[in-house]
C-alpha cells in the first residue's frame, strides 16, 4: 500500500549547508527505501512530501521528527495512494523563488502533475506565505 505524507517543520537555524547535506542523504538512502518526494526550505521552515510503501514512509517520519536540525514537526496530509506524484524523484528540492509574486508562477511550473489539487494548493500556500 503506498501512503503519502506531507509535512512541514522548523529549523530557524539551519545553514543553507546543512540543507543540502540532508538532500544529498536523501538522494542516498530513499532510492533503497523506495521513497520519493520533494522538499521545500524558505530559510526557516520545511514542507517536505514523502511517498512509499506505508512502513517505509511511516518508519522516516519517526526518523524525522527525532531529527534535532528543526522542530515543530507537524503532518497537514496522510493519505493512500494509487501512483506517486513523484516517480522519479529520490528527494527533489523545488526551488522557492525570492519574489513572493513568481513563487506560485514557479511552483505551478515545477510540482510534479500528478499532485493532488489539495496537497498541491497546501504547498503552494506555503510558499507563498514566507
Amino acid at each position: 500500500m503506498l501512503s503519502q505524507y506531507l509535512y512541514i517543520s522548523t529549523a530557524p537555524t539551519l545553514p543553507r549547508e546543512e540543507v543540502d547535506a540532508i538532500l544529498a542523504a536523501s538522494a542516498r538512502n530513499n532510492p533503497v527505501r523506495g521513497i520519493t518526494g520533494l522538499l521545500l526550505f524558505n530559510g526557516r521552515n520545511f514542507l517536505q512530501l514523502l511517498e512509499g510503501e506505508e512502513n517505509e514512509v511511516a518508519a522516516l517520519m519517526e526518523t524525522i521528527t527525532a531529527d534535532p536540525r528543526h522542530a515543530g514537526v507537524s503532518v497537514l496530509d496522510r493519505r493512500t495512494i494509487d501512483q506517486r506524484a513523484c516517480p522519479d524523484w529520490a528527494m527533489n528540492r523545488v526551488m522557492i523563488a525570492e519574489s513572493i509574486e513568481s513563487r506560485r508562477e514557479m511552483l505551478e511550473r515545477d510540482l510534479p502533475r500528478g499532485l493532488d489539487p489539495e496537497v498541491r494548493k497546501m504547498i503552494v500556500n506555503f510558499a507563498v506565505l514566507n
